[in-house]
């Protein structure tokens, strides 16, 4: 197994309340639908959009298409309030774990980190390290940028 994490995000919110939009993903929904439509002016705001399209989820799992590597599937096997919110892949081409750490900073807001340990095999590792390590830290910033409350 190979550990991605991305860098430490401060967040404006509590901790509780961080952890209670991202332990439920039935809350992915309304981010979804504060989204402008038509294009932001800003690219990486709009390949994040465009990857939310092709996002289906319940209250424990989410599926997203990414190209080239195909559908990529995880659910919540873990939840321990109001810190740790634990994922594990589910029929995804790639086998991995994935978490969220939730810390407080202050009474009103909080830091996260985010670590994907996933399975790759060798002959893979340099092709996908660096789009993975990328990857990790867009999706921290952008749950960084999430009106919570």
């Amino acid at each position: 197994m190979t550990k991605f994490e991305s860098s430490v995000k401060q967040i404006p919110h509590t901790q509780e309340s961080v952890y209670n939009t991202l332990s439920d993903l039935n809350n992915v929904q309304r981010l979804k639908d504060r989204l402008p439509e038509g294009t932001t002016g800003n690219e990486d705001a709009d390949k994040i959009k465009e990857k939310l399209q092709n996002l289906t989820f319940d209250h424990d799992s989410l599926s997203v298409s990414v190209d080239p590597v195909g559908q990529i599937s995880m659910r919540i096997v873990g939840r321990e309030e109001p810190k740790t919110i634990k994922f594990e892949s589910d029929n995804s081409p790639l086998s991995f774990k994935f978490w969220i750490q939730i810390l407080p900073v202050t009474e009103t807001s909080s830091k996260i980190r985010l670590t994907i340990d996933a399975d790759i095999p060798f002959f893979a590792k340099g092709m996908v390290s660096k789009p993975l390590q990328e990857g990790i830290e867009k999706i921290a910033d952008a749950l960084a940028m999430i009106p919570y409350e």
